[in-house]
């Protein structure tokens, strides 16, 4: 059925048909209680498409995101349109990374979809300020807050502490870290918590990051590096999964005993972590996107919330890799 038979059988228009079901514009309360019944008695079911062109929309929201390479973009992608998919919507993703002139494509995906959510260091925080500035709804994921947009992070500092403690409490005392804490906002809270707990406890901070991307590959350079320097560092902290599983594969290539020699953790607890033994930090990566993801739909169907901030909790995951033989133990 049809909105336009919906409309022959009331004996009214379309127009008011689709306001009736909508639920917006003036209709008298009597033709309301007729198309109501009609609508149910026809079992008609509004087409998502067939609305948002009506309403000059796009049936469609988009995200922003650094790069699409790794598990940890990909589980907060599918938390993302896990959702998405519930509300009927479509996702346009964009990755930012590698590609010239990103503010540029950013504005064009802006153009093209009813709301957006943007990831991490993607783009400027003025790039930001002007998309919201047009009236789209926008939420913000893994940045610090810009404006009165909506902002979903996770808790770094709470993680870090436990994590320094637990390594402290094994003798650990010479550490490096991994990772270049300038290209994530992500990876700058971590590290700075990371550096803070160590200061906090009376332990000397790590000399400067050993800057590297955060993949296997630049994980294997970046200890190799790290563990070349006199005296060795005892535990290598990563700025993800990513680099510490590179950091692992460098401490067998000089034949090295982890932990025995060198201990390793990583943060995010992707699927390779797991059966790698890596000690490393849970980060609720799904529940990341799937948060985006409601929040901007009420954005576009409410735009009076009041601006929204969440910490999500994230868990400390001990394991082999820093002396803890029972595998993922977990501290709460």
């Amino acid at each position: 059925m049809t909105i336009y038979e919906v409309a022959q059988r009331v004996g009214v228009s379309i127009a008011t048909v689709s306001r009736v079901v909508r639920g917006h514009g003036e209709v008298a309360k009597e033709t309301r209680r007729r198309v109501l019944e009609a609508v149910e008695e026809l079992q008609f079911r509004p087409s998502r498409l067939g609305q948002s062109l009506a309403e000059g929309r796009h049936a469609a929201n988009g995200i922003v995101f650094p790069d699409l390479s790794g598990p940890y973009y990909a589980e907060v992608i599918l938390g993302y349109e896990e959702v998405a998919a519930e509300l009927g919507s479509s996702v346009l993703i964009l990755a930012t990374h590698g590609r010239a002139d990103p503010d540029r494509k950013v504005l064009d995906l802006a153009r093209r979809v009813d709301g957006m959510a943007i990831m991490g260091r993607t783009v400027s925080d003025g790039v930001v300020a002007q998309v919201a500035a047009t009236g789209m709804p926008t939420v913000l994921l893994a940045r610090p807050p810009v404006g009165e947009l909506d902002t979903v992070t996770t808790d770094s500092d709470a993680s870090a502490r436990e994590l320094v403690a637990h390594l402290l409490g094994h003798g650990y005392r010479r550490f490096a870290y991994l990772g270049d804490p300038a290209e994530s906002p992500d990876v700058t809270a971590r590290y700075d918590a990371f550096r803070a707990a160590l200061v906090d406890a009376g332990s000397p901070p790590p000399r400067a990051p050993l800057r590297c991307a955060f993949d296997v590959p630049a994980g294997r350079e970046a200890g190799q590096r790290a563990l070349a320097r006199s005296p060795r560092p005892q535990v290598l902290v990563c700025a993800n999964d990513e680099v510490a599983l590179g950091a692992l594969a460098a401490a067998q290539q000089l034949g090295l005993s982890v932990p025995d020699d060198v201990a390793i953790v990583g943060w995010d607890d992707v699927m390779a972590a797991r059966y790698a033994g890596l000690t490393t930090v849970r980060q609720p990566m799904r529940a990341l996107g799937a948060t985006a993801a409601r929040w901007l739909q009420d954005r576009m169907v409410v735009s009076r919330f009041p601006v929204r901030r969440e910490v999500l909790q994230t868990q400390l995951v001990i394991r082999e890799s820093c002396g803890q033989h029972p595998v993922d133990m977990e501290v709460s």
